[in-house]
């Protein structure tokens, strides 16, 4: 019975990752072709394992090649990291105190406050972002706000900039920042803070000494709940960015739907996965060793 629950994960991972994953990588292998599929396989199961065997003899990354020798990519890679990098760091700073303040709040306040972060979550995500775009356009409500209160005398350009982007993003993904850290810090003990108090620290100093390393898990785990999805973001750059603002998400979607590019998009889209991927194997391994370490 333990085996079967334990291999239940492992089968969600195998079918909803790793079979996606290798149809993937099967077309970003594949030629280009003007066609239904718009690729011409080449790996072709029907063919038996001769056709395997010609697969690997034939195999060439070409497609990956290319990714290099155009600037487009690399750029849109390194764009996207600055923006999801710039947006977890806003995030963290906004949704820290907000997830520090419910936890100190009284116990029967924390529901309600609770239901106010995840009240987002029931509207739609696309209603959500064309919102904003009311909200940020040059007639729209925060600059007509701005403007009644003689704060700036002709609009703001906001929308269609990267800080339009921040903003959609640090909004979006806010409750995925406040919610992990909420949970790290509504488990501390505040006799933890009483006992530094009682030490000598200050407020400032226990809260940095003592407050800050409990919330760490939950600060690194709404980090990365706020990154990886950031760095592909496609609807919030296409709608508050517009043109000027290059991310992979962007990138990645003309490729398959504009250009009709299936072969390239799918190595755009598994140099991503590995630029996700290979950093959070990397830092799980390190806890890992700190973790024997301390024991």
């Amino acid at each position: 019975m333990k085996r079967i629950f334990t291999a239940v994960p492992y089968l969600w991972l195998l079918v909803l990752f790793l079979v996606p994953f290798l149809i993937v990588m099967k077309i970003s292998l594949s030629d280009y072709a003007i066609s239904i599929p718009p690729y011409t396989p080449t790996l072709d199961f029907s063919g038996g394992w001769q056709a395997v065997r010609d697969f690997f003899g034939a195999l060439d990354f070409e497609n990956y090649v290319f990714l290099t020798e155009d600037d487009l990519y690399w750029k849109a890679y390194l764009s996207s990291l600055k923006i999801a990098i710039i947006s977890t760091i806003l995030t963290l700073l906004v949704g820290f105190p907000i997830a520090y303040g419910m936890a100190r709040a009284p116990d029967e306040w924390r529901p309600a406050l609770m239901m106010l972060v995840i009240l987002p979550f029931w509207t739609s995500f696309l209603i959500r972002v064309y919102a904003w775009m009311g909200i940020l356009a040059n007639e729209g409500i925060l600059n007509q706000f701005l403007l009644w209160l003689g704060l700036i005398s002709e609009p703001l350009t906001i929308i269609n900039t990267n800080i339009a982007v921040y903003i959609g993003i640090v909004y979006t993904y806010l409750p995925f920042m406040i919610l992990p850290v909420y949970a790290s810090l509504e488990r501390m003990d505040p006799s933890l803070l009483e006992a530094a108090e009682d030490l000598g620290c200050s407020r400032v100093s226990a809260f940095w000494n003592v407050t800050v390393p409990l919330a760490r898990p939950g600060v690194i785990a709404g980090c990365f709940l706020v990154f990886i999805p950031a760095v592909g973001e496609f609807v919030i750059p296409s709608l508050l960015g517009g043109s000027q603002t290059l991310m992979i998400g962007k990138v990645l979607w003309e490729e398959f739907f504009s250009n009709r590019d299936w072969p390239v998009a799918s190595a755009v889209a598994i140099i991503l996965l590995l630029i996700l991927i290979i950093p959070i194997v990397l830092f799980q391994r390190q806890e890992q060793l700190a973790r024997e370490v301390d024991q």
